[in-house]
């Protein structure tokens, strides 16, 4: 089948989708607008093992800071209630922590918030989150009267590149994705842009005003094949 369709992904992501899409005529190339690395400090690394040894409320909103926790582990798996992001998130706390570990989930940061609240298990939770984090989740749980404690465990760095070529679409999974890309690049008027949530569409509009699709569960594949579907009618 020719390929006449492409589509900028600004992630990594599975060489299934890469051949999936192929299969339909469309075209993925991925090309990071952002790149995220673990905290390397002692301070922190001390206070994940202090947290550890507590029976605590956690909080996860990206797979990223659930990598960086597991590393600081070491194989240690400590008895947490985890609210989490669905999808790939949950299923990496999942594989680590087990399935009961899992208290609560949520589509996005405001629906994970209102999940905590609405169990009203706690007066107190730990955020592993990133240098870059955003304000909804922390806001709506001080709003009602849960203390949060914020744990910062990776950096998310910036990475500007210079695209020349048009696309017909281009997905973005991270407000701080959409703030790199749109550092250098505009984008064509055909173009529909795919955001992996709302956070992620707002900062869209602030730099244009091209359609804009987002995704309705918060995964990484999910948005993916929502692309190549969209694309393919």
């Amino acid at each position: 089948m020719a390929v006449n369709i492409s589509i900028l992904c600004t992630r990594p992501v599975q060489q299934l989708l890469v051949d999936e899409a192929l299969q339909k005529g469309i075209h993925i190339q991925v090309i990071p607008f952002i790149d995220t690395e673990p905290v390397a400090d002692i301070d922190v690394q001390q206070e994940v093992e202090q947290i550890a040894l507590q029976y605590a409320t956690v909080v996860f909103t990206s797979m990223n800071a659930v990598e960086s926790v597991i590393t600081m582990l070491d194989e240690q798996v400590p008895e947490w209630n985890i609210y989490c992001m669905g999808n790939t998130t949950a299923q990496l706390i999942r594989e680590y922590f087990g399935e009961q570990a899992i208290t609560g989930t949520g589509n996005n940061a405001a629906d994970l918030a209102e999940a905590i609240v609405e169990a009203d298990e706690t007066d107190e939770v730990v955020f592993f989150c990133g240098d870059q984090r955003r304000d909804e989740l922390p806001a709506k749980l001080v709003e009602a009267g849960i203390d949060i404690y914020e744990v910062v465990v990776y950096r998310t760095i910036p990475l500007h590149k210079k695209i020349e070529q048009e696309y017909h679409a281009i997905l973005f999974f991270s407000p701080s994705a959409v703030d790199s890309y749109f550092k250098l690049n505009k984008v064509a008027d055909h173009t529909v842009l795919f955001a992996i949530g709302q956070t992620t569409a707002a900062a869209i509009k602030r730099y244009s005003n091209n359609k804009t699709i987002t995704a309705t569960t918060p995964g990484k594949d999910e948005l993916v094949r929502k692309a190549i579907s969209y694309l393919s009618e």
